[in-house]
């Protein structure tokens, strides 16, 4: 049973990882019904600079880990957040009328192009970089079961990530804007909501919690590479489709629902870990099949 809590617990780390990449594209496809498919590599953008960051901090002797932790999720914030808005300023918000296809298509390339150029460019960013430990490792235990340390706090600072950013849509004038823009965009200008800045603020928010999610997958697995973004991205798409594309609880459920996937097999079948993605994948077409709207089908999902 200790083990089996101890799975359960990394699941739940993994499964808010998740969360905060999937809350990303819900936010995307409920102000402009786009799939932004260069938000996994966004990500991956934010762990580097994060691990840039921590880099000239430690050049001047300020490496603490509460200052270094601190500055890392800003840098990270700051730079996807930016990229993130100057996406959607460059390219997407003057195709906003073109095809879907032609938007995804766009995305993808920008993405590849953000991810060939930290390989490029990154001193040896071809090859895995270590990620600095900004939280103590020191295993707790707790009713005979031991939890890492790390672990707790980066589940804790994504659970107030996540509760933060609904906060921030439900409960202030931002985020009365955005929902007003992803309900009808053309009759929220009409009203005097501006609306390219509403989109552009959306986006860099977006982006923001993907770069936190690449800083927090950094600590968690001490390490980070120009790639890492690729399959994050995948996975996070596929939280917020089957929870539900324009739900941000249901892209919570989605993240958790992949993560519980993946802590099955590797319960179920330890010896074959290697194929927890397919294994959650599979489940995932599955669930599409049964709930084809997402676990919580909302009016955006009919436009998928």
């Amino acid at each position: 049973m200790a083990i089996l809590f101890e799975y359960l617990f990394n699941g739940a780390v993994l499964g808010i990882m998740y969360a905060l990449v999937a809350v990303g594209f819900t936010l995307f496809f409920g102000v402009l019904d786009i799939i932004k498919f260069s938000h996994g590599d966004v990500l991956t953008l934010g762990a580097f600079s994060g691990l840039v960051s921590f880099l000239a901090l430690q050049s001047l002797g300020l490496d603490l880990p509460v200052v270094g932790l601190v500055v890392v999720l800003a840098a990270a914030c700051i730079v996807t957040g930016a990229v993130g808005a100057l996406i959607g300023q460059a390219f997407i918000i003057p195709m906003r009328n073109a095809s879907g296809f032609n938007i995804l298509l766009m995305t993808l390339m920008i993405g590849t192009g953000i991810r060939e150029a930290i390989r490029l460019f990154y001193p040896n960013g071809a090859n895995p970089k270590a990620f600095p430990a900004l939280l103590p490792k020191t295993p707790i235990e707790i009713g005979g079961v031991f939890f890492r340390l790390d672990s707790i706090v980066l589940l804790g600072l994504g659970f107030g990530v996540i509760l933060l950013t609904n906060w921030l849509i439900r409960h202030t004038k931002l985020g009365l804007a955005i929902r007003a823009v992803a309900q009808d965009g053309d009759t929220a200008q009409a009203m005097g909501i501006p609306f390219k800045t509403i989109v552009l603020a959306t986006f860099a928010l977006g982006s923001a919690l993907a770069g936190i999610a690449g800083v927090m997958h950094g600590i968690y697995y001490s390490e980070i590479n120009f790639s890492v973004g690729l399959l994050l991205g995948v996975i996070g798409f596929s939280a917020a489709v089957v929870g539900g594309l324009g739900s941000i609880w249901g892209a919570i459920i989605g993240g958790f629902t992949f993560a519980a996937l993946q802590t099955l097999w590797v319960v179920v079948f330890p010896d074959a870990s290697g194929y927890r993605d397919v294994f959650a994948f599979t489940a995932i077409i599955i669930a599409m099949t049964i709930w084809p709207t997402g676990i919580i089908a909302e009016r955006y999902s009919e436009r998928v």
